[in-house]
């Protein structure tokens, strides 16, 4: 839960929760990667921490959505935001951090989705079997420390730059998971798509690049949608969580075609 509170003329978010098992969310964690994001220059500062609290610098601006981060200006502000998470906040971590690798987090939700006996039990063994074939295709990778939720309500505009909140799945990884989550999530073009990877790691876009970035693009889909099949058993929020999984498997399953339909 985030709050807004004020004191004077200062203003804070004070984020309120304790970890998250179902959902691999340790609050440590989310404290390291918050400071060294700001020592990087990419999220507003921590004022505060205790358990089950973190009071964080209030940014004025504006949430941005999927239609805003596919504007180019926006866009490539985002880039320039995401390449320096990626490799500024590691010269600024301290203590112990967690890795991301989108597989684990797969596999994990299936067995908590089989142990809440969940209404979309019958098509584990398939999203698994994909699932598989997709690791399969991402291979080596370069460990970069990301975000790894880059849905477009994380950034935030003030007018002036871009900043990035909420580090509760912060860890490290392969930078193909955070760039495929933000094509997914905002909805981009493969013209984006491609002058993006280019961008990012500075070459031309060939096809091994590609296929894996599809694999990679398809599987963080996938996380959002078994995100929310855990959600739908485990959160007492009032939101509907179903529309929404149906919602990303739609956006997977489209993920996963273009991952299969494509050839060198």
């Amino acid at each position: 839960m985030n709050v807004l509170v004020t004191d004077g003329d200062r203003r804070a978010v004070v984020r309120i929760g304790d970890d998250i098992p179902v959902h691999q969310i340790l609050r440590f964690n989310e404290l390291a990667a918050s400071r060294a994001a700001h020592l990087a220059g990419v999220s507003p500062e921590v004022i505060y921490h205790a358990p089950g609290a973190m009071v964080i610098a209030y940014v004025a601006g504006r949430t941005m959505t999927a239609a805003d981060l596919c504007e180019d200006a926006m866009l490539d502000q985002t880039l320039d935001l995401l390449m320096r998470a990626h490799r500024e906040i590691p010269r600024h971590l301290r203590g112990p951090v967690v890795t991301f690798w989108v597989f684990h987090v797969l596999r994990d939700y299936a067995g908590t989705l089989r142990d809440g006996h969940s209404r979309h039990i019958p098509m584990i063994p398939r999203l698994l079997s994909e699932a598989d074939r997709l690791e399969a295709a991402v291979g080596r990778i370069e460990m970069v420390f990301g975000h790894n939720d880059l849905l477009p309500a994380n950034f935030l505009h003030d007018g002036s730059r871009m900043w990035l909140i909420d580090w509760d799945y912060g860890g490290f990884g392969s930078p193909l998971f955070d760039l495929g989550g933000l094509a997914a999530n905002a909805g981009l073009s493969q013209a984006q798509e491609r002058r993006v990877l280019a961008i990012y790691f500075a070459r031309p876009v060939d096809a091994d690049l590609w296929r894996r970035y599809l694999a990679m693009k398809a599987a963080a889909a996938l996380r959002e949608a078994m995100w929310s099949m855990v959600q739908e058993i485990h959160s007492t929020l009032d939101f509907d969580y179903a529309t929404y999984t149906a919602d990303y498997l739609n956006t997977y399953r489209a993920a996963l075609a273009a991952f299969e339909d494509f050839h060198d």
